[in-house]
């Protein structure tokens, strides 16, 4: 291990987030501080990984968002150091036992937004424990960061933009907005397969003109997550994509599937969840990240603190475009290598997707499990990053 890992200790920055209502948790004592880590690594009068490595040597971490979540994920992390640490923090910062939930459910509680978010987030940083535990040259290396909604806020807390405590205090709050105004209307996210002739746009209007003639003012139909080149969510009034379901072989749909998820989420539907995030941000210190996360919103860069806080809020009534961000990470002159991505948290989608967007990228995927349990995690390094 080189002298800039032996020299990472403390926690995520688990320091503390002060606020009106006196919130504060302790930092868990010996949790792998990933932020110093990717500060030594960039400090010292050393060039970026990008500059000084082959592109093949770099790494790209992506965190998966809300729809993940599957009981038991969690499991195949415990046997890692500081992992429990972790989700003891979370404790103390949700108020309930996050570990417990996400390894026995039920799957109902799980899939609850306010529960569900918190759950991925927590996970995916747990992962990033298992994945350093196991690779650490992957953590040293690493170049740039992206997370799927809920997940951003994860690949912010690993880039050393925030505190463990901090973001996941505001996932917290985020959650709890989010779960109460998707309670206020019956609506909810729908994952669209189509083709070549498919009719997205056109589809989304006709489902709200359906919605109208059903009484329903001002409804909402819109894609709310850009996936690949023929994948899409749709979120909205229930009904629109009740009509969208029944009537996807006229839009050229091949394949509709609802999420498992609780609203219509990155539509206007989720505008009352904006203000007490906003609060919540304005109280956090933000820091510049240490690596490139790249924004839902347009696929870039985050360039200050500000950014961020701004970008954050309009994320959640903003579609997510992923497939503009996957052409902006993976983006690189012919013959060029690509750098190793792994996903880290629970499931797999990210990985599907960045197959369907770019082919040769996907080639250097792997996949850090966080549901199978090891005995001897030590033998094999790359046995449960498949």
């Amino acid at each position: 291990m080189s002298s800039r890992l032996s020299r990472a200790a403390g926690a995520w920055g688990v320091r503390c987030l002060r606020s009106a209502s006196g919130f504060r948790v302790p930092r868990p004592p010996g949790v792998v501080d990933v932020a110093e880590l990717l500060r030594d690594a960039t400090s010292a009068g050393e060039e970026p990984c990008a500059a000084r490595r082959e592109p093949s040597q770099c790494s790209v971490l992506l965190f998966p968002g809300q729809g993940s979540q599957v009981v038991g994920m969690g499991r195949g992390l415990l046997g890692y150091p500081r992992v429990r640490e972790l989700y003891e923090a979370a404790r103390r910062v949700l108020g309930y036992d996050l570990l417990e939930l996400s390894l026995n459910g039920p799957q109902e509680d799980l899939d609850r937004t306010v529960h569900c978010q918190p759950a991925v987030f927590v996970a995916s940083l747990a992962a990033v424990e298992k994945l350093h535990h196991l690779q650490p040259a992957v953590i040293e290396n690493c170049v740039a960061a992206a997370g799927f909604s809920v997940g951003e806020f994860a690949a912010l807390v690993f880039a050393g933009a925030m505190e463990f405590s901090e973001g996941l205090y505001a996932v917290k709050v985020r959650a709890e907005a989010m779960q109460e105004a998707s309670e206020a209307v019956p609506s909810g996210m729908l994952s669209v397969l189509g083709q070549s002739q498919s009719k997205f746009s056109f589809a989304c209007l006709e489902a709200r003109e359906h919605c109208q003639s059903l009484g329903i003012e001002n409804p909402v139909c819109v894609v709310s997550s850009y996936l690949s080149p023929d994948c899409r969510v749709i979120a909205g009034h229930l009904e629109a994509l009740q009509f969208l379901r029944k009537n996807s072989a006229k839009y050229h749909f091949r394949r509709t599937k609802m999420l498992p998820v609780s609203g219509a989420f990155h539509t206007r539907l989720m505008e009352p969840a904006v203000g007490p995030l906003a609060q919540v941000l304005s109280e956090i210190d933000i820091k510049k990240p240490l690596v490139a996360v790249h924004s839902n919103i347009n696929g870039n860069r985050y360039v200050h603190p500000q950014n961020i806080r701004q970008l954050l809020e309009k994320q959640v009534v903003s579609p997510v475009k992923w497939e503009q961000t996957m052409h902006a990470i993976y983006e690189r002159k012919k013959g060029t290598d690509f750098p190793r991505t792994f996903e880290v948290g629970p499931g797999k989608q990210l990985g599907s997707i960045l197959r369907s967007c770019n082919l040769q990228a996907w080639k250097s995927y792997s996949h850090v499990d966080v549901m199978q349990a090891s005995d001897h995690p030590d033998l094999d390094p790359t046995e449960s990053l498949r």
